[in-house]
Parts: C-alpha cells; sequence; structure tokens
C-alpha cells in the first residue's frame, strides 16, 4: 500500500515568493486604484501598475480612454500628480475632465507630426521624473518598440498607458497587461458601459467580459433612482 506523496512544506521567505499559474498575480511594484472596482477586483494588486506598460486597444471609433482611466488619474491628480499626453487623437474637452476631477494645469498635452517622433516623446516622458502618468497614442508601435518602452517604463515610478488598434490583440507585446475595450448597447440618453477584456495579465486567464457600469460608481445610485422604473410612467 503506498501513501500519496506530499508536497514539501517551504520555508516561508522563499513561500512568500512563489506564484502559481492559476492564481492571480501579486504586484511587486506599487497600484494605483482604477476607480472601478469590478476591474480592481481582476487585476494584480487591485489597480493600475506603476513602472510597466498597461497597453488598451480600442475598435476603430471607440474612444472610451478617459471613461476608463479618469476615475484614477483624477486621485493622482488630487494628490498633486502630472498627466502627459502624446497625440491623443482628439483635442482633451476640459470643461468635461474637469468635472472628473483632472485640472488642466495638471494636464501636458504634446502633438508630434511622426510616429518616430511620438515614440521620442513617449519614451522621454517615461524618463521624467516629474510626470505621474503618461498616456500615449501609438496606433503603428511595433513589438521591438513596446519593449523598449516597457524597459523604460520599469525604471519610471509612474503609470504608463499605450492605446493602440483593435486589430493588434493578435501581435506579441511586452506589456504585462493588456486590455481590449469596447461598449455595448444601451438604453437611450445613457452612455453606454464599457466592456472590458483582459487579455494578458500576471495570472488565469480571464475567460468573461468585466462590465463597467455608465456613471462613476459613486454617481451611480443617484440617477438609477431618479430614473423611471420599466414600465411606469405616462404611456
Amino acid at each position: 500500500m503506498s501513501l500519496a506523496r506530499q508536497p514539501p512544506v517551504l520555508p516561508d521567505h522563499i513561500a512568500q515568493t512563489v506564484w502559481r499559474g492559476n492564481a492571480l498575480g501579486g504586484q511587486a511594484t506599487p497600484v494605483l486604484s482604477t476607480g472601478h472596482a469590478a476591474l480592481d477586483a481582476e487585476l494584480p494588486g487591485g489597480g493600475w501598475p506603476c513602472q510597466a506598460l498597461t497597453e488598451v486597444l480600442q475598435a476603430p471609433g471607440v474612444h472610451a480612454e478617459w471613461r476608463l482611466l479618469s476615475p484614477g488619474l483624477a486621485r493622482l491628480v488630487s494628490q498633486g500628480g502630472t498627466v502627459l499626453l502624446v497625440n491623443p487623437p482628439h483635442s482633451p474637452h476640459l470643461p468635461a475632465l474637469r468635472r472628473e476631477g483632472l485640472r488642466e494645469d495638471r494636464l501636458v498635452w504634446i502633438q508630434t507630426r511622426t510616429p518616430t517622433e511620438a515614440l521620442w516623446a513617449t519614451e522621454h516622458a517615461l524618463k521624467a521624473r516629474s510626470v505621474s502618468a503618461v498616456l500615449a497614442w501609438l496606433p503603428q508601435a511595433r513589438s521591438d518598440q513596446l519593449r523598449r518602452l516597457q524597459a523604460c517604463a520599469m525604471h519610471h515610478p509612474a503609470l504608463a498607458f499605450i492605446f493602440r488598434r483593435q486589430a493588434s490583440r493578435t501581435e506579441a507585446s511586452a506589456a504585462p497587461l493588456r486590455l481590449e475595450v469596447n461598449v455595448s448597447g444601451h438604453p437611450p440618453k445613457l452612455p453606454p458601459p464599457l466592456r472590458v477584456n483582459i487579455l494578458k495579465r500576471r495570472g488565469p486567464l480571464l475567460d468573461r467580459i468585466i462590465e463597467l457600469p455608465h456613471w462613476p460608481a459613486g454617481l451611480e445610485p443617484l440617477i438609477q433612482r431618479s430614473m423611471p422604473l420599466k414600465g411606469c410612467g405616462p404611456r
């Protein structure tokens, strides 16, 4: 009669460093809460990673960057942080950003003429200690260029977001965290909820879509109470 072999017991100082592939990974560097509880619950460390690239992929016509990022960035700005934008596809709408807590005096906007200039600006922004978050729209960036940016981000104690086309999802990427963001159908007069697909993270694959609410978490209960119930009201 043979006994089942028991796994060896590791010393505490070693066991704490072991990561198992079926467990959500920890985060060795600091994180910043995304401001979306459902998303935080699925990210290593519970938020956006510092000192690492986060790659966000979007379909043509989808521009959900600010809805995704503004809750976390607002917290960063409230602490005196500076957010640097490289080649945003549209001019930032300052009144709307201000309502989200993103003051214009904490935003730096750089518009370049060529993809090469955009990469250069992003790399140097990642090396600037005075910048707390870098948001760069780099639809034409290659895999080797992302590796270089990731190497820079590892030495920068801040957030780094790269925005690319949804079609890039099949390409190799050095970003430790990759998200695909889309929108779904929605009731009239409401912004569509965000649908976030985590393509890559430290930990097991996530086989479901995370749906984020129409409104910031603090406003959603108030707005829902003010809306008529289905089947009520004039016909």
